[in-house]
């Protein structure tokens, strides 16, 4: 059961420092939305990777930028500071590179 008290924090503090992995945390979830904050430090999908998820995702770009390629267009996007993209549904997508020099960090919304 969720907490009656509201909650808070900064969307800019705790940031892991680089290293070979991506850092992930929920800051809400419940059974039909998962809001998760990622902090990409020039982290990419494998190759041959495709996210393919069962629920849509609404991502903004909080600081940094990334490229991202979505299944069947020709060149990936260009995500910089404050730009947003909702993907819905089984939209196949992989992070082609996001900016090795400074973090990264996304807002994203998993909603059904």
């Amino acid at each position: 059961m969720r907490s009656m008290k509201p909650t808070m924090a900064n969307i800019l503090a705790e940031l892991a420092p680089r290293d070979d992995t991506e850092q992930s945390d929920d800051l809400v979830r419940t059974e039909s939305l998962c809001i998760e904050r990622i902090v990409s430090h020039g982290h990419a999908s494998p190759p041959g990777f495709w996210y393919d998820q069962d629920a849509a995702e609404w991502v903004v770009v909080i600081e940094g930028s990334a490229r991202l390629q979505i299944e069947g267009e020709p060149a990936p996007r260009l995500l910089e500071r404050g730009d947003w993209i909702d993907l819905p549904a089984r939209c196949r997508h992989r992070l082609e590179w996001t900016d090795p020099s400074r973090p990264t960090i996304w807002l994203a919304v998993h909603y059904r």
